[in-house]
C-alpha cells in the first residue's frame, strides 16, 4: 500500500510527523508494508516555483492509495489555484465525512457544563466537487461570479454514501439546503430524499441557518448530515465547537478506490514555527486512516491514547496547557506503545470511537 504524505505549509509541517510516528510504529511492528510518499505542494512551493501544485503531484498521488495531509496555505493572488480542490476534484473524492465526537474528558478539562459530551455524536458528510467550489468562476475590476453547480449525479452519489452510513448507525439522516433562496438546492433536497428513502433510511431536511443554530443548541437531534460543499464546509467548523477546538477535528476524503486525510483546521501562520501546535486532529484523522483501512485494532489504540493525553493534561496551549507539539506527539506514542503491549482494544475494537479510559 503507498501512502502520500504530504506536510504541506504552516503548522502542517509540525503536526504531520507526530502522526507519522505513529505510523511508524504500526507499519514497522507488524510488517504492514506501506511504502511511504513524500510530496511538496502548497503555498511554498508556488513561491519557490510559481506552481503550487503539478500535473506530475497529481499523477504521483493518483499512484498512490491514501493521502495523509496537513495543511495549505491559500491566498487571494488569482494566479494561486487552490490545491485541495484540484486533488479532490482529479482523484474524485467526493465524500467529505467530518465526524463531531468529542474526547472523553475534554469537557471537564475545558469547564464546559452547560452540555455533556454523551449528547454530541454527528458524522457530517459534505459533497467535495462541486457547488460553490465549481471552480467555475469570472474575475473582474466591476463584477466577479461563481458559478454554483448542483447535479443530480452527484447529489444522488453523496445521498448514497450518507444514506449508507445512517443505516450503520442510528439509521436517520439530516439533509441540511437553502432551497427556499437557493433554487439549485431542491434538486440536491429532493435527491437526497429519494435516495434516503430508498434505502430505508428515515430522513428529515433543516435550513442551513436554522440548522446552523440548532447544531449548538441542540447537538444531540442529529446523527448524519448530508450537505453541500461550501455549507459542509462552514458547518463542520462550527461544529468543531462543540469537540473544544479547531484543533481536535479530523476529516476525511472518500473515493471509490482511495482516501485522503487531514485535520480540519489551517496552516495556522501566526503560530506556525512556534512548536505549540495541537497535534491531535492529525493524530486523529490518522486514526480515521486506520478505520479506512479497516485497522480498528489500531484505531481503538489511537483513540484511547489520545484521550489519555485529555486525561493526564499533555496538551498544547489552545487547550490551557503548556506542553509543545512534540511533548504532546511524543506521549500519545507512548502511550499507543503501552496500551499496544498490554493487548488492549481487543474484545470490542469495532466500539473503538466511544472506548474510555
Amino acid at each position: 500500500m503507498r501512502t502520500a504524505i504530504i506536510e504541506g505549509d504552516g503548522i502542517g509541517k509540525e503536526v504531520i510527523p507526530e502522526a507519522v510516528a505513529i505510523l511508524d510504529y504500526f507499519n514497522e511492528t507488524y510488517d504492514w508494508g506501506i511504502e511511504k510518499v513524500p510530496v511538496e505542494v502548497g503555498f511554498g512551493k508556488w513561491e519557490r516555483t510559481g506552481s503550487a501544485i503539478t500535473d506530475d503531484d497529481i499523477s504521483l498521488l493518483k499512484s498512490c492509495d491514501a493521502i495523509l495531509f496537513g495543511a495549505i496555505t491559500t491566498v487571494s493572488d488569482p494566479s494561486y489555484k487552490s490545491v485541495l480542490l484540484r486533488i479532490r476534484k482529479e482523484l474524485d473524492l467526493y465524500a467529505n465525512i467530518r465526524p463531531l465526537l468529542p474526547i472523553p474528558g475534554i469537557y471537564k478539562l475545558l469547564k464546559i457544563k452547560d452540555r455533556k459530551e454523551s449528547d454530541v455524536d454527528i458524522v457530517i458528510v459534505r459533497e467535495n466537487t462541486e457547488g460553490l467550489y465549481s471552480g467555475i468562476e469570472e474575475l473582474g475590476d466591476e463584477k466577479s461570479t461563481t458559478t454554483r453547480v448542483i447535479t443530480k449525479i452527484a447529489s444522488e452519489r453523496i445521498a448514497s454514501f450518507a444514506s449508507n452510513l445512517a443505516a450503520e448507525r442510528k439509521n436517520y439522516l439530516t439533509v441540511v439546503h437553502k432551497s427556499n433562496v437557493l433554487k439549485s438546492d431542491k434538486l440536491f433536497l429532493e435527491t437526497c430524499k429519494e435516495t434516503a428513502e430508498s434505502k430505508g433510511v428515515n430522513v428529515s431536511n433543516k435550513l442551513v441557518d436554522i440548522f446552523a443554530y440548532d447544531l449548538i443548541m441542540n447537538p444531540e437531534k442529529y446523527d448524519v448530515v448530508v450537505t453541500t460543499n461550501l455549507f459542509g464546509d462552514i458547518l463542520s467548523d462550527l461544529g468543531a465547537a462543540l469537540l473544544g477546538s479547531i484543533g481536535l477535528a479530523p476529516s476525511a476524503n472518500i473515493g471509490d478506490s482511495q482516501a485522503f486525510f487531514e485535520p480540519v483546521h489551517g496552516s495556522a501562520p501566526d503560530i506556525a514555527g512556534k512548536g505549540i501546535a495541537n497535534p491531535i486532529a492529525a493524530i486523529l484523522s490518522l486514526k480515521m486512516m486506520f478505520e479506512w483501512m479497516g485497522k480498528t485494532r489500531e484505531a481503538c489504540l489511537v483513540n484511547r491514547a489520545v484521550a489519555a493525553a485529555v486525561h493526564d493534561k499533555i496538551i498544547t496551549p489552545d487547550l490551557g496547557g503548556k506542553y509543545s507539539t512534540k511533548e504532546v506527539g511524543d506521549f500519545i506514542l507512548s502511550k499507543v506503545r503501552q496500551l499496544d503491549a498490554a493487548s488492549f482494544c481487543l474484545e470490542n475494537p469495532e466500539d473503538f470511537s466511544k472506548l474510555k479510559l
